[in-house]
């Protein structure tokens, strides 16, 4: 399905009292709206509004996203690449890109926009919402920012507040980014070196040791002293991710991540998880290092009536875009019961 665009054209308030001028949200839908059966499913940190393509068999028939059945809604987050609002859009005040003046945004401006995009479409009621990572911080905050909006909720391989283990790693990705000279410049590629170093740091929370030393074991190690299988991998990620994205939207939505906390002007965390009223389900992954599974056990414990599902898998944060088949089997009852 093609990339569509919503247009904004008023002054957008930011959580932090500045303004985007104007706003542009890109998006795909799959299926087609029927009564309440839209799926919203927000994305996780460089993925784009395509859930198709970055999401493996999840939108088909017989799936948990099955656009016959489901009116498949995914936007992208603003600070993003992927044609939403972001550091290289244009500053209609001064008619150049954004780059580092790109103002900071929390996951609440993220949400907030896209609530803009759901009454634009005309959406009232949702089926459920659907988030990953930070993905699953824009489902709870989407489901506090407006009450009864979905009917159900699916937060997976995600947590209530960025803890400082995940702002550690964090940092140290936007450490390497600041590192690199040319970070700072009004230039699309500026900051490229940085941030390819950044990702190859950014993917050891991702994977961690298990899932590491499962894909990137050598098969030859009696006499090898280098030349590793682990060395080439991380630095092919760090060159894909720079062949698709830039270091001033990496920077930002590192800085949003961090800002992460529901209890935030709610009362605290507790009292924000005890006002999610739809029957939620909670998903975790069980070597996870960067959401460990004590993060979903909590919002399993506040979040009233709230279900848990815990999937072994040897692949780390990543198991929720691998495990599809697992996923699968846990979200297609749920979601069409």
């Amino acid at each position: 399905m093609p990339v569509r665009y919503f247009k904004y054209d008023k002054p957008f308030r930011l959580e932090n009292g500045e303004e985007l001028p104007e706003l542009t949200i890109a998006y795909h839908t799959f299926g087609k709206p029927k009564g309440d059966n839209t799926i919203w499913v927000c994305h996780a940190l460089t993925a784009n509004s395509d859930v198709a393509d970055w999401w493996p068999h999840s939108v088909e028939q017989g799936r948990f996203l099955d656009p016959r059945r489901y009116f498949v809604v995914c936007a992208n987050i603003i600070g993003s690449h992927y044609g939403s609002t972001g550091p290289l859009s244009v500053n209609p005040a001064t008619g150049r890109p954004y780059y580092d003046t790109f103002p900071f945004i929390t996951v609440r401006d993220m949400v907030a926009a896209h609530l803009l995009l759901a009454d634009h479409l005309g959406i009232r009621r949702m089926r459920a919402i659907v988030g990953s990572s930070i993905g699953g911080f824009q489902a709870m905050e989407m489901a506090l920012s407006r009450p009864g909006i979905a009917e159900k909720l699916v937060l997976i391989a995600t947590a209530a507040r960025s803890q400082p283990w995940a702002i550690a790693f964090n940092e140290s990705q936007r450490m390497a980014i600041e590192a690199d000279a040319t970070y700072g410049r009004p230039e699309p590629d500026a900051g490229m070196k940085g941030m390819r170093v950044s990702r190859s740091i950014g993917l050891l929370s991702y994977r961690g040791s298990s899932a590491y030393n499962a894909t990137q074991q050598e098969n030859d190690t009696m006499y090898k002293v280098a030349g590793f299988r682990a060395t080439t991998y991380q630095q092919y990620q760090g060159d894909k991710l720079c062949r698709r994205f830039d270091a001033y939207s990496y920077y930002r939505l590192t800085q949003a991540f961090d800002s992460h906390n529901v209890g935030r002007y709610r009362g605290g965390i507790e009292s924000a998880l005890g006002q999610i009223a739809c029957p939620t389900l909670v998903v975790g992954i069980s070597s996870d290092i960067i959401f460990p599974v004590s993060e979903q056990i909590y919002l399993y414990r506040h979040i009233p009536g709230a279900r848990l599902h815990l999937i072994s898998s040897p692949f780390g944060h990543d198991g929720f875009l691998v495990e599809h088949d697992k996923l699968n089997a846990l979200l297609k009852p749920f979601l069409a019961d």
